[in-house]
């Protein structure tokens, strides 16, 4: 059987070797997208709050020549205050420091902040906000998350700037998301995920503080940077992902806040299963800051779990990371959700990574989550009351927004 152009999963126990499965998935990757991958890369994943924002602050801290950071959340707390003061400072220092804000997303930061860095020198630029833009602009949002620090060490994933992501998902205030730090070329790719959205909001894309300095070899992972942009008609970021569900042969793992893809993905992820594929998606359980996306992504469940796939709900808090991760050797990670609004609507950047160790890594964090879940039982849901039934069919009209 022949899945997208790619020969189906082979009979147990003549499973290819790492290098050469991960040399092919590499191979697709650059022809079908487009973007060459990077060597020589050292990724840290950091797992919730407790390390990952100790990590972006000590960054930030410690630079000499420019600050590039993005985001889409940047609400309230302690930790907003101490990112605003943190970027101020070093702006205050000398450094280039240069702030994009989604116009929708950070629309809830506290105006004192913006008054603080303001006048320490940072730049803030607001993308597309809505009181300018026409009603298609409006919902075409920048998802993205990067810090980019003296252009050698970078930050992308799942976490906003607030205090929802401080603690380690003990309780549920402290949502579940990781982050990963970058060293090495791959940082390039991370930059221009600032730089084309920076170049859409200010004049001035670059200054005599960038460097344009070469990267040393920090590390052993190769690494693809792949932007999603917000555009009509098939984008890199379904690409990127319908290429590492066609390619796995033994595992496809899902870690996703947001699941609300569109037809054709459920299909896929049911073909897979089927193909021998064992599939997993791990979702928000009782704490979700989304409802009606949930429903629309629960509308699909019987299907799934009909196909073989294994779905579970995380239990203590918001489950609010994107990962995905192939037969033990290949990784997503970034600020792309399974959705439409990830998909067709927003702009994103998820770095594809092919690294055993790294892969592994994830794994881990993703076995220890299960623990934290219990599984969706396809006779159980079979048996759900009607009353949830009229909630998952009332969401379908603006599903495709969702």
């Amino acid at each position: 059987m022949i899945l997208d152009g790619i020969p189906a999963a082979p009979g147990r126990g003549i499973a290819p070797d790492a290098a050469a499965r991960k040399q092919r998935l590499r191979r697709r990757l650059e022809r079908l997208i487009g973007v060459a991958a990077t060597e020589g890369n050292e990724l840290v994943p950091l797992r919730n709050g407790d390390e990952i924002f100790p990590a972006m602050l000590g960054a930030i801290r410690s630079a000499r020549y420019t600050i590039d950071m993005m985001t889409f959340v940047y609400w309230r707390g302690q930790i907003a205050r101490d990112f605003a003061h943190a970027l101020a400072d070093r702006a205050r220092a000398g450094v280039r420091v240069r702030l994009l804000l989604d116009g929708f997303g950070a629309k809830e930061i506290e105006r004192g902040l913006l008054d603080v860095m303001d006048a320490a020198g940072v730049q803030v630029a607001w993308f597309r906000k809505p009181v300018w833009l026409s009603p298609f602009k409006q919902n075409h949002r920048c998802h993205r998350k990067a810090l980019v620090v003296d252009e050698h060490t970078a930050f992308t994933g799942g976490v906003g700037i607030a205090e929802e992501w401080c603690g380690d998902a003990r309780r549920p205030e402290e949502w579940r998301d990781t982050h990963v730090q970058v060293r090495g070329p791959a940082v390039d790719g991370i930059a221009a995920a600032f730089a084309q959205n920076w170049a859409e909001c200010h004049d001035e894309l670059f200054d005599d503080r960038d460097r344009f300095t070469e990267h040393a070899q920090a590390g052993s992972s190769v690494v693809q940077v792949v932007r999603g942009s917000a555009s009509i008609g098939w984008q890199d970021m379904q690409t990127l992902i319908r290429v590492m569900l066609t390619s796995a042969e033994e595992r496809f793992r899902l870690a996703t806040a947001y699941f609300a893809p569109d037809d054709y993905f459920i299909d896929l992820l049911c073909r897979t299963a089927r193909r021998g594929v064992r599939v997993e998606i791990l979702l928000p359980g009782p704490h979700t800051d989304q409802r009606a996306c949930q429903l629309a992504g629960q509308q699909h469940y019987t299907r799934l779990l009909e196909a073989g796939v294994h779905i579970r709900q995380y239990q203590p808090t918001m489950m609010h990371a994107k990962i995905i991760t192939v037969d033990s050797v290949a990784a997503l990670i970034g600020s792309t959700n399974f959705n439409r609004r990830s998909m067709d609507h927003d702009e994103e950047v998820m770095l594809a990574v092919l690294d055993e160790d790294f892969t592994g890594a994830l794994d881990r964090d993703y076995d220890a989550d299960l623990e934290r879940s219990v599984d969706i039982d396809l006779a159980r849901w079979r048996r759900r009351a009607l009353f949830q039934r009229v909630k998952e069919a009332a969401v379908t009209p603006i599903r495709r927004f969702l």
